[in-house]
């Protein structure tokens, strides 16, 4: 009989900004202490567990793996391996008897769902509470003011509501200090409309930003009431926001 392998998921509780008017309920946050497993990570694993293979010959194939992954999926098939399986999908509505496609609420996208070996491998997986999250500054969540939607799409011209603690942009004379987008480059947007600044939400307007993946960051020196940081201090989401 197969040795069953159990895991452990470390979790940090934080507060529930799904539910404003509740000040007691929290999410999960799993805590995976800042490790992301890439390709190079799993082309140095199989090396290390003695494949004649080289490193560069693995890693060249997990990337033409992906290449063609991607292909498949923008061409409107389905993929799926022995983790996930990916679909083509559509978010928006069509109201009546219209043919047309809006792009402002019609848009392609995926789904994603487990497969059966990875849905039975979560049965082996226990949660560890490790307590309240420390209420330092963060970025919880972020809110599309007009179609309530938080899983990372947003719309140029159109508003965010940016949740969390200790966020408020100060001070607001510094150009130095803001909002501000980052493209896949590295290159930064500032906004520059910001309707709401406090500690726990930022209402502000999305720029005219090209479609592409960005990181949303605030730069602030803000810490508790009156009194400034010394040094300006980055809160990045870590949810990808998406402009498509």
């Amino acid at each position: 009989m197969a040795k069953v392998i159990e895991y452990i998921w470390k979790i940090w509780l934080r507060p529930n900004f799904l539910t404003q008017d509740v000040e007691n309920d929290y999410t999960g946050e799993v805590s995976t202490m800042g490790n992301t497993v890439r390709n190079e990570d799993i082309a140095s694993r199989i090396v290390k567990e003695r494949s004649e293979l080289r490193y560069e010959t693995i890693l060249a194939i997990l990337n033409e793996r992906d290449s063609i992954v991607l292909e498949s999926v923008l061409g409107g098939s389905s993929v799926q391996d022995g983790v996930v399986h990916i679909a083509p999908s559509v978010t928006g509505l069509w109201t009546g008897s219209e043919r047309t496609v809006d792009p402002a609420r019609q848009k392609p996208s995926v789904s994603i769902s487990p497969t059966a070996a990875l849905r039975d491998g979560l049965s082996n997986v226990k949660l560890e509470i490790l307590g309240l999250k420390d209420s330092g500054a963060y970025i919880g969540l972020v809110t599309d003011a007009a179609t309530k939607s938080v899983d990372g799409h947003v719309t140029p011209g159109g508003i965010i509501v940016i949740s969390g603690d200790k966020l408020r942009i100060a001070p607001a004379d510094d150009p130095e200090m803001g909002l501000f987008f980052v493209d896949e480059g590295g290159g930064k947007t500032a906004v520059t409309q910001i309707s709401q600044n406090d500690p726990k939400r930022i209402t502000a307007l999305v720029p005219p930003l090209p479609a592409g993946t960005y990181t949303l960051q605030v730069i602030t020196r803000f810490s508790n009431g009156y009194k400034l940081l010394k040094a300006a201090r980055a809160i990045v989401y870590d949810t990808p926001l998406i402009v498509e």
